[in-house]
């Protein structure tokens, strides 16, 4: 597993520092949490969503892979 706003491969019992946007849901995440792939990532006034081209698009209203 991946850290979905560094890219950084995920290390058991380490949690990174995150900013205020993040723990707000504000900020999108940036890497694909299961490949660590750079998503494509649309913002919009109502949210945003991301796509990676290997395990599909999540966005800020479901928040979850399909």
């Amino acid at each position: 597993m991946f850290d979905a706003y560094t890219g950084a491969e995920s290390v058991d019992g380490i949690d990174p520092g995150r900013s205020s946007a993040v723990v707000k849901g504000l900020e999108p995440p940036r890497f694909c949490a299961h490949c660590g792939r750079r998503m494509i990532v649309q913002i919009a006034p109502d949210g945003w969503w991301a796509r990676c081209s290997r395990h599909g698009t999540i966005d800020s209203w479901r928040d979850d892979q399909c």
